[in-house]
């Protein structure tokens, strides 16, 4: 069995949705530490006729101190549910498949959300769907493990009865290798193809939101993002 794990990023790219294709098991890590600065968690990158389209989740941070990624509230004062749904129909009102999920982005929008986590998942779990990737996802949460850095991930695939943990090559690098023979799990890396597809907008620009690739592909997204050629 093939874990890996991630953050639960805001929409990803679909490398994030590469990865899982990859795996049997994909685990958020829910319960580790929010980043105090920017981070892919609360934004990410989309496109319209200006080029790179930022939309990033407002949450509380002020006198919170450190906060695990499950703890971290939206913030909803203001109107940025309203400007985002508006961004999305004014950039991918032409894309072919966008009719297709408007009804998703509207009811996202409506919906006040407490936690940062709760939005992410919904979004998380409708694209895996929507990209037909058969992989389980976990919480870190529900797992009930307390440690961190590389014990974590060896503690993690020692929960879902796994021999490999998956990561991309770049990562390797920061991880103990030694520790994970020690506890007989093999080390198991990638590297994500150059996912290219249609898009509205002019020049192609990579590794934007998995709901582009949604909006402008529909059905064959899956073919496109599970092209790559696998494990190393």
């Amino acid at each position: 069995m093939i874990v890996s794990a991630n953050q639960p990023y805001f929409a990803p790219f679909p490398g994030f949705f590469y990865k899982a294709h990859l795996s049997d098991v994909l685990v958020l890590l829910d319960e580790v530490q929010f980043p105090r600065g920017t981070t892919w968690i609360t934004r990410n990158r989309f496109k319209n006729d200006q080029g790179t389209l930022w939309m990033t989740i407002p949450v509380k941070k002020k006198g919170l101190g450190l906060q695990n990624i499950n703890a971290v509230r939206i913030y909803h004062e203001g109107h940025w549910a309203r400007k985002h749904l508006a961004s999305f129909k004014n950039a991918y009102a032409n894309a072919p498949y966008f009719a297709d999920h408007i009804n998703f982005l509207e009811k996202l929008f409506s919906k006040k959300f407490e936690k940062l986590i709760d939005l992410n998942l919904e979004i998380i779990r409708y694209l895996i769907r929507h990209l037909k990737i058969d992989t389980k996802v976990v919480l870190l949460s529900e797992l009930g493990i307390q440690a961190r850095g590389d014990q974590l991930l060896i503690d993690i695939c020692r929960a879902q009865g796994a021999s490999r943990y998956l990561a991309q090559s770049p990562a390797q690098k920061y991880l103990n290798p030694d520790l994970f023979r020690d506890a007989k799990i093999k080390l198991a890396d990638f590297k994500p193809p150059a996912i290219i597809y249609p898009q509205l907008w002019g020049s192609f620009i990579p590794n934007l939101s998995a709901l582009d690739l949604v909006f402008n592909c529909g059905p064959k997204a899956h073919e496109i993002i599970t092209a790559g050629g696998g494990i190393a």
